[in-house]
């Protein structure tokens, strides 16, 4: 276990990462930032991995950036702020570029850049009592780095408000605009998430990799010939991987597929 991270394996296809810092809320500074670079870098090269649980130790999943932190950066120079921010948004895509889903697990508060971590998973799971808080303009700021991030997630119309009005909205208006999954009672988050994590678990590694692509590369994309031969181009390859072969005799012969 790092200072700042608690990394567990329970089964070789699953890994759980654990922001460990609940003296101050899970809030992120450039370690936090650079040490979650480094373990999704490395699960990007893990073949045996299928699915990431991301939680937070603590009563709040992420309060954002780390007081401490942020009083260093007042004194910034442009080109550190700069440095600074890109830092971010390199741990931002290592996340969202992760070839196995990530599923959040949000059992506690999640305010201002803990809302891009959130957004850059594939799926959350939310506790009833969670609020969400794009807090960054109280402070005269934006959230940039994680903009396009919860745009994509949680919509264009309701980023225009939150963003704006940096008012607090509850895991049921999160779950109302699309931003969350599930939401359960905090007691239930985690045979909620497991739920999730056993039927990844069960579906074709491949597949699941691939349909995860399928989502970050057609949304928002017009259907034009070039897209309608992309996607005929997939379905072809993954019908001629041995995984996919696996798949359908399996069906055919009504047993269970290599892979469980």
């Amino acid at each position: 276990m790092t200072t700042t991270l608690d990394i567990r394996r329970p089964s070789p296809h699953v890994a759980e990462v654990w922001l460990n810092r609940p003296d101050v809320r899970n809030a992120f500074n450039d370690s936090v930032i650079a040490e979650l670079t480094a373990v999704f870098q490395g699960f990007a090269a893990d073949a045996d991995l299928r699915v990431v649980v991301l939680g937070g130790y603590g009563k709040a999943f992420c309060a954002g950036a780390d007081l401490n932190w942020m009083r260093a950066m007042a004194d910034y120079s442009w080109e550190q702020n700069r440095a600074d921010a890109q830092a971010l948004a390199d741990m931002l895509w290592a996340i969202y570029q992760c070839p196995v889903p990530v599923i959040g697990r949000i059992h506690g508060d999640c305010y201002a850049g803990g809302v891009g971590l959130a957004a850059v998973c594939d799926m959350l799971v939310a506790a009833e009592s969670v609020n969400f808080c794009l807090s960054e303009a109280k402070l005269g700021l934006l959230p940039a780095t994680i903009g396009p991030y919860v745009i994509k997630a949680l919509g264009e119309r309701a980023a225009q408000r939150y963003f704006t009005t940096a008012e607090r909205f509850s895991a049921a208006e999160a779950h109302r605009l699309g931003f969350v999954h599930e939401v359960c009672a905090a007691e239930a988050i985690d045979e909620a998430v497991q739920g999730l994590v056993a039927a990844l678990v069960a579906n074709g590694p491949a597949a699941v990799k691939a349909c995860k692509r399928l989502v970050q590369d057609l949304a928002s994309r017009p259907v034009t010939g070039e897209l309608r031969a992309d996607t005929a181009r997939r379905i072809a390859d993954i019908r001629a991987s041995a995984e996919g072969k696996e798949g359908v005799q399996s069906f055919l012969n009504k047993r269970p597929p290599a892979w469980i």
